[in-house]
């Protein structure tokens, strides 16, 4: 006897929560537009900037990861760009003054070099052809004169690149190089701002996963936000009621644990089936389809809504 009052009382409770709910009731939660910003480098969290719960602006601080390695790459890359500028200024200006008068001193040193060496060439052939010297002598002296012209060439030819100055070819190539530094500088800049991150849009900070001296590996999540002005309720529509809804329709939503209803209008419904698709089902079991759908929150008080809230939502016109 005990046993049957004992299940007659679950029935009774279950029947009372039941009627919280109409056929038409759609289920679902509250939901915030959530912003998960990543860990863009496997650094330490040198400090939190925010604490969880607490409105912040867009723009503002949240966290910071520890800079020191990226800093020292910055200073790798600024001294490339001050190396490839000094590089391009010194094409740019042309040889100096002392490298041009030391390239004329080579020349001229190979000039007499190249004027003793013909003028013994020219005594050996004159003691050759009266044989009195062997052919062998006059070979060496003709290669000691060849060898002193080959020098003069070079010297001559040396002169000549410092006093024409520098070649279009090399000025563009070492404006590229410039070019190459600055754009690697800027990049490795733009990774040390993302050692700061800042939020994106105005919001409310859901959760801090990291703790300051933690490591988060690089693409983990370290800051969760809130954003948006209202929450809005996630809907799962039933395939039987997908084609009564649409957007802009105006639904009532009960939250769990909030005695007040709140009105809101839909803002998007899925044109897919979630869960199952839709090609995998046939005759009854279509019914069990089901499409998500958005409903936007009015009103102040529903701004202070937490997300993950279950409720359910009904047409104004059933509800009345």
């Amino acid at each position: 006897m005990c046993l049957d009052r004992q299940l007659l009382t679950l029935l009774v409770v279950l029947c009372s929560g039941c009627g919280q709910q109409t056929p038409e009731s759609l289920p679902g939660t509250l939901e915030w537009d959530r912003l998960a910003l990543p860990a863009e480098a496997s650094e330490p969290v040198l400090r939190w900037a925010v604490t969880e719960g607490e409105q912040v602006a867009a723009g503002a601080l949240l966290l910071e990861l520890d800079p020191r390695r990226q800093d020292a790459r910055v200073a790798q890359a600024q001294a490339e760009v001050e190396q490839s500028a000094a590089r391009l200024r010194e094409l740019s200006n042309g040889a100096r003054l002392e490298s041009i008068e030391a390239a004329q001193a080579v020349l001229a040193r190979s000039q007499a070099q190249l004027n003793e060496a013909e003028r013994n060439f020219q005594r050996i052939a004159a003691l050759q052809r009266r044989r009195m010297v062997p052919m062998a002598e006059l070979d060496l002296a003709r290669a000691s004169r060849d060898s002193a012209s080959a020098d003069r060439n070079k010297a001559s030819a040396q002169l000549q690149e410092l006093t024409s100055g520098t070649r279009p070819e090399q000025l563009e190539q070492a404006s590229a190089t410039l070019t190459g530094a600055r754009a690697a500088l800027l990049q490795q800049q733009l990774n040390r701002e993302r050692l700061s991150l800042r939020a994106p849009r105005a919001g409310r900070v859901d959760s801090l996963p990291f703790k300051p001296g933690d490591q988060p590996p690089m693409g983990a999540t370290v800051v969760s936000l809130l954003s948006g002005e209202a929450p809005y309720a996630r809907l799962y529509v039933a395939a039987s009621q997908r084609a009564t809804l649409n957007i802009d329709d105006r639904l009532l939503v009960h939250v769990e644990g909030i005695t007040q209803p709140f009105q809101g209008h839909i803002r998007s419904i899925a044109s897919e089936a979630s869960f199952t698709p839709y090609y995998a089902l046939v005759g009854d079991d279509a019914s069990r389809l089901s499409y998500r759908a958005e409903v936007v929150l009015e009103g102040a008080a529903a701004q202070q809504l937490p997300a993950g809230l279950p409720l359910h939502a009904e047409r104004l016109d059933h509800a009345q």
